[in-house]
């Protein structure tokens, strides 16, 4: 038994020092595009988005809806449902637990 947590404290700094070499490529790329997407947005974005919905709503008013191609669709389907889930799970998360909720 102590042969065999020797073996294994032994061979501790080797792994860690293979983690290292794994994680740290993928932690820059990481931290680069934290950095430029995870940013709030500035002031002088808020008026571009703002022009940005009044527009999509225009759009809608005109009946521009009625051209959206099945594959635009589709993708705009799928990234309501990935926002509507991570909401949900940021309340259950948020509540503890996902006792309570009618799933």
């Amino acid at each position: 038994m102590a042969q065999a947590a020797q073996k294994l404290v032994a061979k501790v700094p080797k792994l860690v020092g293979a983690a290292v070499t794994y994680t740290k490529p993928r932690l820059a790329t990481f931290w680069y595009y934290a950095r430029v997407e995870l940013v709030p947005p500035t002031p002088s974005e808020i008026p571009k988005a703002i022009d940005s919905a009044s527009g999509l709503i225009k759009s809608y008013q005109a009946g521009r809806l009625g051209q959206t191609t099945v594959k635009d669709a589709l993708r705009n389907g799928l990234v309501a449902t990935e926002v509507l889930m991570w909401f949900y799970i940021g309340e259950c998360i948020g509540k503890g637990g996902i006792v309570g909720y009618n799933v």
